[in-house]
């Protein structure tokens, strides 16, 4: 199955205008935004867990992040509530499952073998915030391997985000909010992938919060079935 599959194309999906589709196991429904591949596929998706739903114990072999959008996700490792960002590396292990249901955003087989860091940030910590050179603009940063980061951006009501040169493209999803730019608008759950080159300057007037994820797409890491 591929949706959104050619990373050299731009790509947008409103995500909650989405059907959910059940997974193969009971309870376990998801929308997808790319995909490449069958069951076991380097993909980009939003799961949501019914309350007591769980998932067999597995092996991440393309290694997994995740940010939890609600409701609380819960493994061997703890409890993690909305908010919660997390990087299990390649070759990690666990069974995931949620008690009172929970719905996450994920990326499978987007993770570098040798990036073998266990990342776990609390978003919801205000301190973690960060002033930038945009007046408005403030970053929280989660991560960063080679030439790839993730970050959360929270811009005010009437900021910029000034446009960016991406030698590695970008992608973010909107986590609250609305903002817009020459290609479209987006709100909540909408999901926006830029490829190698520049991406367009983005604009709020409501103010808003995105997940954003840039470099990913110069040197992918390992897809399913390559060694």
């Amino acid at each position: 199955m591929n949706i959104n599959a050619d990373y050299a194309k731009p790509a947008s999906v409103a995500s909650e205008r989405l059907a959910w589709v059940p997974s193969p196991l009971p309870g376990v429904d998801r929308r997808m935004l790319e995909r490449d591949g069958e069951e076991v596929s380097r993909v980009t998706t939003v799961v949501r867990f019914a309350p007591q739903s769980h998932f067999p114990a597995h092996t991440h072999v393309g290694g997994e992040e995740f940010l939890v959008l609600d409701g609380t996700f819960s493994d061997q490792d703890g409890d993690f509530p909305a908010g919660a960002y997390v990087r299990n590396p390649v070759g990690s292990r666990h069974a995931p499952h949620s008690d009172d249901g929970t719905t996450i955003l994920v990326k499978l087989f987007w993770m570098h073998p040798q990036d073998q860091d266990y990342v776990h940030v609390d978003t919801t910590r205000e301190e973690l915030w960060r002033t930038t050179g945009f007046p408005g603009v403030e970053i929280m940063e989660l991560h960063d391997f080679d030439d790839t980061s993730e970050a959360l951006y929270r811009l005010a009501p009437g900021s910029r985000l000034a446009a960016r040169t991406l030698p590695g493209g970008e992608e973010f999803f909107v986590l609250e909010g609305t903002c817009d730019d020459e290609n479209g608008s987006y709100g909540k759950g909408d999901w926006v992938r830029t490829p190698i080159g520049k991406a367009p300057m983005l604009r709020t007037g409501t103010g808003c919060r995105i997940f954003v994820k840039r470099g990913h797409l110069l040197k992918p890491p390992p897809g399913p079935g390559v060694a």
